[in-house]
């Protein structure tokens, strides 16, 4: 009966080829999205544990050139081979040279726990993100593992850091799909992505570490007049998302241009910083800022959040702090759509929710994580505004974001072709 199936077709011989496949890398996933996972929870509860302290504590932030030196000073001591952070898991994935090394997860947790308890402005996607694919890089040689699948390995890391960090399993797998290559989407690792995304999700949440929720109370149906708002809306924010890339590239290198000595870097930074805080008079500007994001969705805000934003993140970062970008983004995002609902007329939840994501693609590149992200935090009612919005800021930022390892696949548009970028024939 088998040979006949097998004559006709309607069996193929690589059936248990598959089979294979598909046990060897739930069995790694299991491991990686379970580690991952509680990586991810420890680091959540942490954070929430600091920024609490730092708002019943203001006078910490004075204190945040001494936090500087201290992240300063380890990662010059301890973590000089691994201070790219996330640049470091994309070159990695284009020019395998070593394992990553597993001292990257707890050096990261520390530098963003401090960044954020002492009053710096940064993310969390950077941190998952690398814990994740430290901690599933140590399975290479565990598994022995081959050059082709520990890029598949690599991929689930970021999947399941980026996934439990947020809460949005379908975004996490299609980022580790997206991120590594501009313009394209790498199938060959689209089962280890979303198995390790699933598994980490659920493994932070069986923590009991929750995840913010944002509204959208009212879309409006989606006519040929609101498509061009969107549109619109779209450009504004890849310039957005530009002008965060440029800015952070151009703080890091004035930093090292007029500070030698890496440990000096963010004593100075978190001086101006600490100096900038008491000036304004809050805190608004510092750590994640989700209270004004939320802010951001049910009520005015004031037009100058998303400036003062990018400056605090980019300065933060560049002077040598850890963390992510990508809070900061969705921060951005949020105050920027919010303040465009004064000149659009489409409402300001959903331009909040669209700029959200809209930066966040523009900045990293990754227009279809981004677009699965709205559709998962906000619901599908909006989601034809939340596509259009993430692929013209895809298109609008250039050949530009927070990734300066990110290898461009395919140009964004012809016009472009090889004006900016490595690309991948390059390599």
């Amino acid at each position: 009966m088998i040979k006949v199936l097998l004559k006709k077709r309607w069996v193929d011989a690589s059936v248990t080829t598959l089979f294979g496949y598909l046990f060897k890398w739930m069995l790694i996933c299991l491991i990686i999205g379970a580690m991952a996972g509680s990586a991810s929870a420890l680091f959540l509860w942490a954070l929430d544990w600091a920024t609490n302290w730092r708002e019943a504590n203001i006078w910490i932030i004075a204190l945040l050139p001494l936090g500087g030196l201290i992240i300063g000073l380890t990662y010059y001591y301890w973590g000089e081979n691994v201070v790219k952070g996330n640049n470091q898991l994309l070159d990695e994935f284009h020019s395998p040279k070593k394992i990553i090394p597993l001292r990257m997860a707890p050096l990261v947790l520390f530098g963003t726990i401090a960044t954020h308890f002492f009053g710096g402005s940064a993310g969390r996607e950077g941190t998952a993100v690398q814990m994740g694919g430290a901690i599933a890089d140590q399975f290479t040689k565990l598994f022995k593992l081959r050059p082709r699948d520990r890029r598949v390995l690599l991929s689930a890391g970021v999947s399941a850091g980026f996934a439990s960090v947020f809460g949005t399993p379908l975004a996490g797998a299609v980022f580790a799909l997206e991120v590594f290559v501009v313009g394209r989407v790498r199938y060959e690792g689209i089962l280890p992505a979303f198995l390790a995304a699933f598994i980490a999700n659920w493994t932070c949440h069986a923590w009991q570490i929750p995840h913010t929720v944002y509204t959208i109370p009212f879309v409006p149906e989606f006519t040929p007049l609101n498509l061009v708002w969107a549109i619109l809306a779209g450009i504004v924010f890849g310039f957005t998302a530009r002008a965060f890339s440029f800015s952070a590239r151009y703080w890091a290198n004035l930093f090292k241009k007029i500070v030698n000595w890496p440990p000096l870097r963010p004593v100075l930074g978190g001086a101006i910083i600490a100096l900038a805080v008491w000036l304004i008079g809050n805190t608004r500007y510092i750590g994640l800022g989700v209270p004004v994001i939320v802010e951001a969705f049910e009520q005015q805000v004031p037009w100058f959040d998303f400036i003062a934003k990018i400056l605090f993140t980019t300065f933060t970062l560049g002077a040598g702090f850890k963390g992510g970008e990508v809070t900061p983004l969705f921060f951005i995002g949020a105050t920027l759509g919010n303040l465009l609902s004064l000149f659009l007329p489409l409402p300001m939840a959903l331009l909040a929710g669209m700029g959200f994501v809209a930066v966040f693609a523009g900045a990293t590149n990754t227009p279809l994580a981004c677009t699965f992200m709205g559709l998962e935090l906000f619901g599908a009612a909006g989601g034809a505004y939340i596509a259009t919005a993430c692929v013209m800021a895809y298109i609008f930022s250039g050949h530009t974001g927070i990734y300066g390892s990110q290898i461009i696949g395919s140009p964004k548009h012809i016009f472009m072709g090889r004006q900016s970028g490595k690309m991948l024939d390059d390599i």
